[in-house]
């Protein structure tokens, strides 16, 4: 039996695309005809849904406000919350639109982990910035100093993942939230009264005993110092060249600085008006003569 050979022309092939192309739009044409329903009621419900999110934003800022919860716990809740919102409206336009939301869920995961692991130090300033705003160790506006590096300022704001300081000086210094979440850190603030601490050193010539009634009366006199709060005058220390006296009064803590300045101030006066130096290192050397 000799085989039959069918022999295609150049206008045949241009015929065969051009069915098939046809068999093709034909099929998306269908398939749009049948989803465009869907698609429309997707579109709807994205644009309700969307409408529904921000008036639920705004129901929940105003319970916030009205239970005066701290600004920037608010802030931070409501921006979770708000993500939240648009991804369940994104998720439920898709399912309607007929697409696999558990496929979709499971692209969601495998991003999330990719990025995840892509992120680590940032996500662990995100976990400390929750911790920060959930146990408020510090809240805008106190002075703290963090004990690893020294950093230390008045916080004036508290991110997501970054928290800054202003120092005496004007500077601004940006701290990761992961550093403070998971080091020691001093808040100098926090409490209404704070012990001003004063190290002063005095000759070995003079009389303890005047020297602390100057000292006494200096801080007496000082308006700034709780004269209810106790108060010490005590030798501490007999140093290389001097004696260390140390005095302890309790002040305020919006006053500490300015209160500390006027005791060291009006303390150097009334030494000198009493004779009192306050020596600095020195050393005897004496020379012996060989014969």
């Amino acid at each position: 039996m000799i085989p039959s050979i069918i022999l295609t022309t150049p206008y045949d092939e241009v015929v065969l695309n051009s069915e098939w192309l046809l068999q093709q739009l034909g099929k998306s044409w269908n398939w749009i005809a049948e989803k465009i329903i869907s698609v429309l009621i997707a579109l709807v419900c994205l644009w309700i849904g969307i409408r529904l999110s921000k008036w639920i934003m705004k129901l929940i800022g105003n319970s916030f406000k009205k239970s005066k919860i701290d600004p920037t716990v608010s802030s931070f809740l409501l921006s979770i919350i708000h993500i939240l919102l648009y991804v369940l409206v994104f998720i439920t336009a898709v399912s309607i639109m007929g697409i696999q939301v558990t496929s979709f869920v499971t692209l969601l995961g495998t991003a999330g982990v990719t990025i995840g692991l892509a992120l680590q130090g940032s996500l662990s300033n995100f976990a400390g910035g929750v911790l920060i705003l959930l146990l408020k160790p510090f809240v805008i506006g106190d002075y703290i100093r963090e004990d690893t590096h020294n950093n230390e300022g008045t916080v004036i704001s508290i991110d997501i993942f970054y928290t800054r300081l202003r120092t005496f000086d004007g500077k601004v210094v940006v701290i990761p939230n992961g550093t403070l979440s998971n080091t020691s850190l001093t808040n100098l603030t926090k409490q209404e009264k704070r012990r001003l601490d004063l190290t002063i050193p005095v000759e070995y010539s003079v009389d303890v005993r005047k020297v602390k009634t100057i000292m006494e009366n200096v801080v007496t006199h000082e308006p700034l110092v709780l004269q209810n709060e106790p108060k010490d005058f005590v030798l501490d220390d007999f140093a290389d060249s001097s004696m260390t006296m140390i005095v302890h009064v309790w002040v305020k803590t919006d006053d500490y600085w300015q209160a500390k300045w006027n005791v060291m101030e009006n303390m150097k006066y009334a030494f000198d008006e009493a004779g009192i130096t306050i020596p600095f290192p020195q050393m005897d050397v004496h020379m012996v003569e060989q014969k």
